[in-house]
């Protein structure tokens, strides 16, 4: 469990330098001259990266070991924030995020690869958990400190550049501990199993259920809906109620404790009681409420509170989605996972931009686009169940 801590105490502080960015980046960008649709892009760059690249550097890490796989993308991390930071044109904060998509996208599936590799199966939960909370944390304290330091300025730099330089600094800590702390965790002669399986093996899966179709959609929606969230909202408080850098790292904070509360204890009680089907379709009812209420704020309350409720709503999505995949896959689960992650980077990737573009037509477009798509879902989840539930009551009386 030694290994799984320093794990735990490196993605807290990598998603943590994450969070920090989190309000101050749409500024930052728009700092530099960037719309809402530029600014689109320049999140969904990142996301184009890291689809192309995260499987290609966990293949690797299965060749080469997985901590000096672990080690790259922390560097990678490090260097794209430094970037950020000395920036000083807009084309700059694009090849940052292109260096953060190729390189630092090594760090969460190594980790993952790591905990697998230490772990039995009954473990392997527990240890999931660790690394999750540790993601959950970074999330949730990140985005006040950002608010904070885009107030403070060092080095002749402007004040927004802050953030980033110290994400930078902090980011050495884990780096350090990795090097220092972390064992490789893939011996000599797993790595000669996986290359030689890599050559005369197909990778396939086998999923025990009618098909999954409209839970991987949902996958791509919850995404989709929540990226291009997050490259609206600041635009939105801004412009609707003149909320600053540091109100906007406390927004999202509270939107981070809403979601951790879910998924934390409630998640797994929900489940248990009315299973994953209900409960995503429960998920997308509460995100959607959340949207649309969105649409009527315009004070720093009523944003908070109503981006809560969406974080709460997100927050029993996303576990209840791994859950049904993983319990419905009967062979593969990476594959089947990793298909999950497939669409949930393609959510990424196009909600941005996407959004961008309706914000400028009006503000409120990406908001009441994600309030029907979620709602729309929530319905086809509702006809689906039901069939599920007569088909199940059928065959019992056969």
């Amino acid at each position: 469990m030694k290994q799984i801590t320093i794990l735990f105490s490196v993605l807290f502080l990598v998603m943590l330098g994450f969070g920090i960015i989190i309000p101050v980046l749409p500024y930052y960008a728009e700092y530099f001259g960037a719309s809402e649709d530029t600014f689109g892009w320049l999140m969904a760059t990142y996301s184009i990266m890291q689809f192309i690249f995260a499987p290609i550097w966990g293949k690797l890490s299965d060749k080469v070991g997985r901590k000096p796989i672990l080690l790259i993308g922390l560097s990678g991390y490090i260097a794209s924030f430094i970037l950020f930071a000395f920036a000083s044109k807009l084309w700059v904060l694009f090849v940052a995020r292109v260096l953060a998509g190729i390189l630092s996208s090594a760090t969460l599936p190594t980790a993952m690869a790591i905990v697998a590799d230490q772990t039995t199966e009954e473990q392997r939960g527990k240890a999931m958990g660790m690394l999750g909370a540790g993601i959950g944390l970074g999330f949730i304290f990140g985005p006040a400190i950002g608010g904070v330091l885009s107030n403070i300025q060092w080095l002749n730099l402007p004040s927004l550049a802050t953030p980033f330089l110290f994400t930078a600094i902090l980011a050495t800590i884990p780096f350090t501990l990795a090097f220092f702390k972390l064992e490789e965790s893939l011996s000599v002669e797993e790595k000669l199993r996986n290359e030689e399986s890599g050559r005369s093996r197909k990778i396939s899966f086998q999923i025990n259920a009618d098909n999954l179709a409209l839970v991987y959609l949902s996958a791509f929606i919850v995404s989709f809906t929540l990226a291009g969230l997050e490259g609206t909202f600041a635009f939105f408080a801004k412009d609707r109620a003149g909320i600053t850098t540091q109100e906007l790292g406390y927004i999202f904070m509270i939107m981070g404790v809403a979601n951790a509360f879910v998924q934390g204890g409630l998640i797994g009680k929900l489940i248990n009681k009315y299973g994953e089907e209900s409960t995503i379709k429960f998920g997308l009812l509460v995100s959607s409420l959340g949207f649309f209420l969105l649409i009527f704020a315009n004070q720093f309350w009523s944003l908070a509170f109503f981006l809560a409720i969406f974080g709460m709503g997100n927050g029993m999505m996303r576990p209840s989605i791994s859950s049904l995949i993983s319990k419905r896959t009967t062979k593969g689960q990476g594959t089947a996972i990793g298909i999950m992650d497939s669409m949930d980077s393609l959510g990424r990737i196009a909600g941005p931009p996407i959004a961008g573009i309706l914000y400028i037509s009006m503000m409120e477009f990406p908001y009441l686009l994600g309030a029907i798509f979620t709602v729309v879902f929530a319905g086809l989840f509702h006809i689906k169940y039901r069939t599920n539930v007569v088909k199940t009551k059928e065959a019992h009386n056969h």
